[in-house]
Protein backbone atom coordinates (compact mmCIF):
# COMPACT_ATOMS: atom_id res chain seq x y z
CA UNK A 1 0.00 0.00 0.00
CA UNK A 2 1.33 3.44 -0.92
CA UNK A 3 1.71 6.21 1.65
CA UNK A 4 -1.13 8.12 -0.02
CA UNK A 5 -3.37 5.05 0.16
CA UNK A 6 -2.59 4.47 3.84
CA UNK A 7 -3.17 8.15 4.63
CA UNK A 8 -6.53 8.02 2.84
CA UNK A 9 -7.45 4.81 4.68
CA UNK A 10 -6.49 6.37 8.02
CA UNK A 11 -8.51 9.50 7.23
CA UNK A 12 -11.55 7.42 6.24
CA UNK A 13 -11.21 5.31 9.38
CA UNK A 14 -10.98 8.39 11.58
CA UNK A 15 -14.00 9.92 9.89
CA UNK A 16 -16.07 6.76 10.48
CA UNK A 17 -15.12 6.62 14.15
CA UNK A 18 -15.51 10.25 15.23
CA UNK A 19 -19.32 10.38 15.27
CA UNK A 20 -19.84 7.09 17.12
CA UNK A 21 -17.04 7.99 19.58
CA UNK A 22 -18.57 11.42 20.32
CA UNK A 23 -22.00 9.89 20.85
CA UNK A 24 -20.63 7.11 23.08
CA UNK A 25 -18.75 9.60 25.25
CA UNK A 26 -21.86 11.78 25.55
CA UNK A 27 -24.05 8.79 26.48
CA UNK A 28 -21.54 7.55 29.07
CA UNK A 29 -21.21 11.06 30.47
CA UNK A 30 -24.96 11.54 30.81
CA UNK A 31 -25.44 8.13 32.42
CA UNK A 32 -22.54 8.53 34.85
CA UNK A 33 -23.82 11.79 36.32
CA UNK A 34 -27.55 11.60 35.59
CA UNK A 35 -27.22 14.65 33.35
CA UNK A 36 -29.95 16.07 31.12
CA UNK A 37 -30.07 15.02 27.51
CA UNK A 38 -28.71 18.21 25.97
CA UNK A 39 -28.07 18.00 22.24
CA UNK A 40 -24.43 18.37 21.25
CA UNK A 41 -25.20 21.66 19.49
CA UNK A 42 -26.48 23.15 22.75
CA UNK A 43 -23.38 21.99 24.61
CA UNK A 44 -21.18 23.58 21.93
CA UNK A 45 -23.05 26.87 22.21
CA UNK A 46 -22.73 26.84 25.99
CA UNK A 47 -18.98 26.17 25.70
CA UNK A 48 -18.64 29.04 23.24
CA UNK A 49 -20.57 31.45 25.45
CA UNK A 50 -18.75 30.32 28.59
CA UNK A 51 -15.43 31.05 26.94
CA UNK A 52 -16.46 34.60 25.99
CA UNK A 53 -16.15 37.05 28.89
CA UNK A 54 -18.93 39.59 28.58
CA UNK A 55 -20.91 37.41 26.18
CA UNK A 56 -21.35 37.43 22.42
CA UNK A 57 -23.79 38.89 19.96
CA UNK A 58 -25.91 36.31 18.13
CA UNK A 59 -23.93 37.03 14.95
CA UNK A 60 -20.60 36.45 16.75
CA UNK A 61 -21.88 33.22 18.30
CA UNK A 62 -23.11 31.91 14.94
CA UNK A 63 -19.77 32.80 13.32
CA UNK A 64 -17.73 31.08 16.03
CA UNK A 65 -19.85 27.95 15.76
CA UNK A 66 -19.90 28.18 11.95
CA UNK A 67 -23.67 27.81 11.84
CA UNK A 68 -26.39 29.81 10.12
CA UNK A 69 -28.06 32.58 12.14
CA UNK A 70 -31.40 30.77 11.73
CA UNK A 71 -29.90 27.64 13.31
CA UNK A 72 -28.61 29.71 16.21
CA UNK A 73 -32.02 31.33 16.58
CA UNK A 74 -33.64 27.90 16.93
CA UNK A 75 -31.07 26.88 19.55
CA UNK A 76 -31.57 30.10 21.49
CA UNK A 77 -35.33 29.74 21.56
CA UNK A 78 -35.20 26.54 23.60
CA UNK A 79 -32.10 27.45 25.59
CA UNK A 80 -33.39 30.81 26.81
CA UNK A 81 -36.73 29.18 27.70
CA UNK A 82 -34.89 26.57 29.80
CA UNK A 83 -32.73 29.18 31.53
CA UNK A 84 -29.42 28.07 30.02
CA UNK A 85 -28.76 31.24 28.01
CA UNK A 86 -29.50 34.82 28.95
CA UNK A 87 -30.18 37.40 26.28
CA UNK A 88 -29.84 41.07 27.18
CA UNK A 89 -29.54 44.30 25.25
CA UNK A 90 -26.03 45.54 24.57
CA UNK A 91 -25.37 48.53 26.86
CA UNK A 92 -23.93 50.63 24.00
CA UNK A 93 -26.23 49.51 21.16
CA UNK A 94 -29.85 48.77 21.96
CA UNK A 95 -30.27 47.07 18.56
CA UNK A 96 -27.79 44.35 19.53
CA UNK A 97 -28.31 41.50 21.97
CA UNK A 98 -25.65 40.00 24.21
CA UNK A 99 -25.81 36.27 24.87
CA UNK A 100 -24.28 34.69 27.97
CA UNK A 101 -24.34 31.25 29.52
CA UNK A 102 -26.33 31.29 32.75
CA UNK A 103 -24.82 30.23 36.06
CA UNK A 104 -26.94 27.07 35.80
CA UNK A 105 -25.43 26.35 32.37
CA UNK A 106 -21.87 26.87 33.65
CA UNK A 107 -22.55 24.46 36.51
CA UNK A 108 -24.01 21.96 34.06
CA UNK A 109 -20.96 22.22 31.77
CA UNK A 110 -18.67 21.65 34.74
CA UNK A 111 -20.66 18.52 35.63
CA UNK A 112 -20.48 17.32 32.00
CA UNK A 113 -16.71 17.86 31.95
CA UNK A 114 -16.11 16.03 35.23
CA UNK A 115 -18.40 13.15 34.26
CA UNK A 116 -16.84 12.92 30.80
CA UNK A 117 -13.33 12.77 32.26
CA UNK A 118 -14.44 10.10 34.74
CA UNK A 119 -16.17 8.02 32.03
CA UNK A 120 -13.15 8.23 29.72
CA UNK A 121 -10.77 7.40 32.58
CA UNK A 122 -12.84 4.36 33.50
CA UNK A 123 -13.03 3.18 29.89
CA UNK A 124 -9.32 3.84 29.40
CA UNK A 125 -8.48 1.74 32.43
CA UNK A 126 -9.58 -1.28 30.41
CA UNK A 127 -7.01 -0.50 27.71
CA UNK A 128 -3.41 -1.60 27.75
CA UNK A 129 -0.72 0.79 28.95
CA UNK A 130 0.52 1.04 25.37
CA UNK A 131 -2.96 2.03 24.16
CA UNK A 132 -3.27 4.69 26.88
CA UNK A 133 0.14 6.07 25.89
CA UNK A 134 -0.88 6.09 22.23
CA UNK A 135 -4.04 8.05 23.10
CA UNK A 136 -2.05 10.59 25.11
CA UNK A 137 0.44 10.95 22.26
CA UNK A 138 -2.39 11.42 19.75
CA UNK A 139 -3.88 14.46 21.52
CA UNK A 140 -1.41 17.02 20.10
CA UNK A 141 -1.88 15.48 16.65
CA UNK A 142 -5.65 15.84 16.98
CA UNK A 143 -5.18 19.48 18.02
CA UNK A 144 -3.09 20.12 14.90
CA UNK A 145 -5.66 18.31 12.75
CA UNK A 146 -8.40 20.55 14.15
CA UNK A 147 -6.36 23.67 13.35
CA UNK A 148 -5.72 22.41 9.80
CA UNK A 149 -9.42 21.70 9.26
CA UNK A 150 -10.42 25.12 10.60
CA UNK A 151 -7.83 26.83 8.40
CA UNK A 152 -9.20 24.94 5.40
CA UNK A 153 -12.72 26.13 6.26
CA UNK A 154 -11.58 29.74 6.48
CA UNK A 155 -9.69 29.48 3.20
CA UNK A 156 -12.75 28.15 1.38
CA UNK A 157 -15.10 30.78 2.86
Amino acid sequence: MHTTDSAAAAAAGLGRRLGPLRRAVLRATRQAADLPDLPEAQIELLRTLSGAPGGLSPREAAARLRIAPSTLSNLLRSMTASGLVTREQHPDDLRTAVLTASDEARTLLDRYDRASAAALTAAGAGLSAADRQALAAALPVLDRLLVALEQGERASS
